[in-house]
């Protein structure tokens, strides 16, 4: 077979057995508005100019255990950040302090899904 052109993320879908619930925490947490909502679907906004959407897709099942697939935030301040997720309906799972990388939070939103979050290191380019 011929060499292909490679694909385009163009968006990363999330299921949710709460499709309300999922889209305010996230508008919320993401500075980002709807751009369709239906009964089943719900796309944001781009996450950056050109970039892939978050989405989300009404599913029956509850999550169970550990998803595979997580985003990774950059904040201004993490201590901060964090506990105004808290206060959203999110909870802190663990922090990371690893030498040579930035300190990152393990998060979880109202479902339990997990994401982090980390400042952009002083040094970093």
């Amino acid at each position: 077979m011929a060499d292909m052109t490679p694909g385009r993320v163009t968006t990363v879908m999330h299921d949710t057995d709460d499709l309300d619930g999922a889209v305010a925490f996230w508008t919320r947490v993401l500075g980002l508005e709807v751009k369709y909502k239906d009964d089943t679907y719900a796309y944001l906004n781009g996450l950056r100019e050109g970039g892939p959407h978050l989405a989300f897709q009404r599913v029956p099942e509850p999550r169970t255990g550990k998803n595979r697939l997580h985003l990774d935030i950059e904040v201004e301040d993490r201590d901060l950040f964090s506990e105004w997720v808290v206060e959203l309906g999110g909870a802190v799972i663990e922090e990371h302090d690893r030498p040579g990388w930035p300190i990152w939070i393990v998060m979880a939103d109202p479902q339990g899904n997990e994401f982090c979050i980390y400042e952009k290191p002083e040094d970093a380019a």
